[in-house]
């Protein structure tokens, strides 16, 4: 089994797009939506949620009021300012560290495990996908990243199916960092823009951390041919193979609109070769026996 993460040092490079497609193209894999805070892959391929299970994790306070003499104590000691004679006045500055439990001399407070989202297992066009959604002003998200990730390995294993596609975060923080650990190989998508190229090189940084094989697609590729060089010499100086280019075309926008991966809509010719030619390299790389679906 192997473990395809595609990445982007920011958003809005196409990433999931992307992901879609290569999903289109693979004929057996399972698919992983990582961007836990913002998730869409479900919107692209037509998710119906088959299996839902809830994410627990961090801690907040509950009170027995019959226990709860209002004595102030918890006031005092909360730094956050999160209880006030044991209420919880304000849930989003509760930072789980548990002092106001430890200190109430009734004992009125314990410290339960919260829930903090949700995960979910549903069947798209594409395949079968992990995704999840996380709580509002909830941290934890690297734990939920690496929850759907080892439900999707499970998966993969019981089916015996030899691929995962997994569409990771944006970006170089927790979930990233989360969505990257043990995986076979990490794709790129960067874009030709001053930013993205900024981005890529802290990326690039990332993966080498994890000493993982990194390839490199070049979206939107004929917006600024000076840009898209530059990222070409870059790669060739840093020895990074730059795996596909995809040139630019309002075909990936109206594909997201209508729901859709964009090998799925009509007149893809522009962008289905250059996809093809991406895949073909990233088969190759992960030495699958079956290379593409070609329907």
């Amino acid at each position: 089994m192997k473990e395809l993460v595609i990445v982007s040092g920011k958003g809005g490079t196409g990433k999931t797009s992307i992901s879609a497609a290569l999903a289109y193209l693979a004929p057996r894999k399972v698919l992983v939506d990582c961007d836990v805070d913002a998730a869409n892959f479900h919107l692209i391929s037509g998710a119906k949620i088959k299996k839902t299970n809830e994410f627990k994790a961090g801690f907040e306070p509950y009170i027995d009021e019959k226990a709860c003499f209002k004595c102030g104590q918890c006031t005092v000691l909360c730094r956050f300012k999160a209880i006030t004679d044991g209420v919880v006045t304000s849930s989003l500055n509760c930072e789980g560290c548990g002092v106001c439990a430890f200190n109430c001399p009734e004992h009125a407070i314990s410290m339960r495990e919260k829930q903090a989202g949700h995960w979910f297992i549903s069947d798209t066009r594409l395949g079968c996908l992990v995704h999840a959604e996380l709580g509002l002003a909830i941290e934890n998200s690297g734990k939920l990243v690496s929850k759907v990730r080892q439900e999707a390995k499970k998966i993969a294993s019981d089916l015996r199916l030899p691929l995962i596609i997994t569409d990771g975060p944006p970006g170089i923080g927790c979930p990233a960092i989360a969505s990257l650990s043990g995986a076979n190989l990490v794709l790129a998508v960067v874009e030709p823009s001053v930013s993205s190229m900024h981005d890529l090189k802290r990326l690039t940084d990332l993966v080498s951390h994890f000493g993982l094989p990194l390839l490199i697609c070049i979206n939107k590729s004929t917006l600024h041919p000076e840009n898209t060089q530059e990222i070409i010499n870059w790669c060739k100086n840093n020895s990074i193979l730059v795996a596909g280019q995809l040139p630019y075309s309002d075909i990936f926008s109206k594909a997201a609109q209508a729901g859709k991966s964009v090998l799925e809509m009509p007149e893809n010719a522009k962008v289905k070769t250059s996809l093809l030619e991406l895949w073909y390299n990233l088969a190759d790389k992960l030495e699958l026996s079956v290379v593409s679906r070609k329907s």
